[in-house]
């Protein structure tokens, strides 16, 4: 059976796209970036950062393009005065959540959220900031996770699931109080499924899991969604 194709507008360019392509590829397909922290090629949409929301026009909600399909004669904007206000506020939300002292992050200046921020120009957090102090726990043999610097993203929990294919990662409870856990919320040492593959420390977007002793700069030396396909492909 085979795909139609859909004509919108992404900033004011007609582009043609197959059916069920959703804005965020739309756009990049097209040479038009959006910016995003949960998303990455190869793994399936979340819709959880909030960073790529767009204007379509004839609405005034606001649109997440990761899991927001094209359809015919859709006018999308993906960058105004408006969006970079409401994606400014999504960082400083992130920032405010949770512990992110940048200077003393093993992930300083290797950090998307950082340069997010930078890119945003935010520069100081408006919100009154959460300093949490939840566990790090470094039992494994070189996997260490930090929850104070998680920003539920759940890129390690898609690629331990789709790619891995062990599930090991999950969320626990709702809300700001989310955790990763392993396994039945074990410390990582006591994870029967995990195969220790570094997947989850490859693709995590901050300083929240990383590999003790290696510099996150080796860590995350190969491009990311390269990385992904290439080990999807090979299944």
């Amino acid at each position: 059976m085979s795909i139609g194709t859909v004509k919108l507008k992404i900033d004011g360019v007609e582009v043609t796209v197959p059916e069920g392509t959703m804005i965020l590829k739309a756009a990049k397909d097209n040479g038009i970036i959006i910016p995003t922290l949960c998303s990455l090629e190869g793994l399936t949409a979340y819709g959880g950062c909030r960073i790529c929301l767009v204007e379509i026009s004839g609405s005034p909600k606001l649109f997440p393009a990761c899991i927001t399909s094209v359809s015919t004669g859709m006018a999308v904007t993906t960058n105004s005065e408006k969006l970079k206000e409401y994606r400014k506020m999504a960082v400083q939300m992130l920032l405010a959540e949770r512990t992110h002292i940048c200077s003393v992050c093993v992930a300083d200046e290797h950090c998307e959220l950082q340069d997010m921020a930078n890119q945003l120009g935010v520069d100081h957090v408006m919100f009154e900031r959460n300093w949490s102090r939840d566990e790090i726990d470094s039992t494994h043999d070189f996997l260490v996770i930090d929850r104070n610097r998680c920003i539920l993203c759940t890129r390690c929990i898609r690629v331990c699931d789709q790619i891995e294919g062990v599930h090991t990662l999950d969320l626990k409870l709702r809300g700001k109080d989310s955790q990763v856990i392993m396994d039945l919320d074990e410390h990582w040492a006591n994870s029967c499924s995990c195969t220790s593959c570094r997947k989850c420390a490859k693709v995590c977007p901050v300083g929240a899991i990383y590999i003790e002793g290696e510099p996150i700069g080796h860590t995350k030396r190969k491009d990311i969604a390269e990385f992904i396909l290439t080990r999807r492909n090979r299944k």
